[in-house]
Formats: structure tokens, sequence, C-alpha cells
């Protein structure tokens, strides 16, 4: 894979799309302030037709920056208004998959509804106007309920309870980690049945097995505003790795933010680069070559 330094832009000669399961050349991708269709690699570009892809969206770090806290992320304007054009663009083919319940996913991006999948998959909304599916029953009262009590109990931790699972984030003290982890596989691997622990930038969620972003966006290929669309995934985080590989076995697209995950075609630098690029997708195709 060519590296994000490659200084390919999208001044360069048009190049064919690649073919399914080769990897794209992004070229150095434009900063925040960089402006629409800055240092995008016109082959990603062109690979990522709105009028043939079905686009699917982790949040945290990968669109938005991450913040200390679940609840102080800012979520520009810009990009709400962005990710509807593309939504059109797409022909409704456009959904939000992430480790975020579905109704936090509606506060922070309100006013605007799109598809969702909330909780790692254990969540789905397969159109804004829809319904709310679980795949997993909350977690036991008491398991939550001691899950509490560790975080009070770590200087730095912070429990986030979304019912169907438990983030215990220590972005406030990251030394605090392998502690952490080994605590709460004690906990769920002595007391608590087909539970598992999920790693994650600063954070570990306790989960039900069965279900991941994967399996959501395999379901929401089955939903006739996304079906016979090549579906494109962007994640940044160890949790979005069942979501590369399922976009990867049904012939689509995988990007990573922030570093590379094997298997992935390309790569962006950081979450103002996927925001500049879904600025440049909903650009109208005339607007896209000025």
């Amino acid at each position: 894979m060519s590296t994000l330094e490659s200084g390919f832009s999208p001044s360069s000669p048009p190049r064919r799309p690649a073919s399914k399961g080769k990897e794209i050349e992004v070229g150095k991708v434009g900063a925040a302030n960089s402006g629409v269709n800055v240092g995008l690699g016109q082959a990603l570009i062109e690979r990522l037709d709105p009028l043939t892809c079905a686009f699917f969206f982790d949040v945290d770090g990968t669109l938005v920056d991450i913040a200390d806290h679940p609840d102080a992320i800012i979520v520009p304007a810009e990009l709400r208004d962005n990710l509807s054009a593309l939504q059109d663009r797409a022909a409704g083919a456009l959904a939000l998959v992430s480790g975020r319940s579905v109704e936090g996913l509606d506060r922070v991006f309100d006013p605007l509804r799109l598809p969702c999948s909330g909780i790692h998959g254990a969540q789905m909304r397969p159109a804004p106007n829809a319904g709310i599916t679980s795949a997993a029953q909350p977690l036991p009262d008491d398991l939550r309920e001691q899950l509490r009590t560790i975080a009070d109990d770590l200087d730095g931790v912070m429990a986030e309870d979304k019912g169907a699972s438990v983030a215990m984030h220590y972005r406030g003290a990251p030394s605090i980690g392998p502690v952490l982890e080994g605590m709460l596989h004690t906990l769920v691997d002595q007391s608590f049945g087909r539970l598992v622990v999920l790693p994650g930038r600063m954070v570990f969620e306790v989960k039900q097995a069965g279900h991941d972003k994967g399996l959501a966006i395999r379901a929401f290929m089955k939903v006739p505003a996304f079906a016979g669309r090549t579906p494109v995934f962007l994640g940044d985080d160890v949790t979005d790795q069942a979501g590369f590989a399922a976009v990867s076995a049904l012939g689509g697209v995988a990007v990573s933010v922030g570093r590379r995950f094997p298997g992935v075609h390309a790569v962006l630098s950081e979450p103002a680069d996927v925001r500049a690029l879904i600025a440049t997708l909903a650009a109208n195709p005339i607007e896209r070559r000025n």
C-alpha cells in the first residue's frame, strides 16, 4: 500500500479504481482546515462512488475526534450537512455503526437522524424513522453494579452504562489499563456466562458475545436501500476489525483512520481527513472535478 506521504493529489491524472481486494493509493490527506478535496487521492475518491456504494461510518475517532468524556465530543454542523448530502447522493445507503447506543447517536447528531447500529451491533435501526431492534438483553443488574463499583474505586476510570454493555473508560489513567483489564476478565470469567471484554482505545467494554459491527454491516446489506451496492466501512479501532473483515468479504472497501489494520484497503490519518472525504463525496460530480 502506498503511504499517506506519497504526495498523490486530486490534480494528478485519474487512475483506474482499485479492483476488489486491492489496496488503494490515497496520497497525503489534507489537514482540518485545508478545505474540501485537498490532497485526497483520486483513486480512493473514484472508488467510493455514491451512486454504487453503501457507506458505513464509525463515530468516535473516525467522524469526530475522541474526547476525554463521551458527552464532550463535538459534531460540527458542517459534518451533519455533508452526511445528509452524501446520504441523498447514495439514495439512503449510509449508516452509522458505532459503540454508542442509537439513542446516544441521535442526541449527538440531532437534528440529523440516520440508519444506525449501536452498541457494537447489539442495536439496529435500518432506516431513520424505523424502530430500534436489539440483539442483546441488558446486562445483569448485579454485574452493572459491580462494574460501577470498580470505576468508583479506581481513580481515572469511568463506567458508561449503555444497558446492553458497560464501557469502562480509563483515559484519565492510562497506566491502569492492564490492572483494569485483569479485573474485568476475572469478574466476567468467574461470574457471568456468554460475556466478553472488548478492548478499545483507552476503554474496555463488557458486552454479550454474538454481535459485532461486521454482523451489523451484513444485516444492513440486506436492507433494500443498501442491497446490491459496494459496502464501504471507515473505522479507527480494534473494535472496528469485524467491520473491516465484513466489507472485505463482501467485495467492499475498508478504510482505517489513524493507523493501519490488517486487510484494510486505505488509511486516512485523522477524523478531519474523513470529514474532508465526506465533503468531497457529498459534492456533485462537477464540484468534485473543480
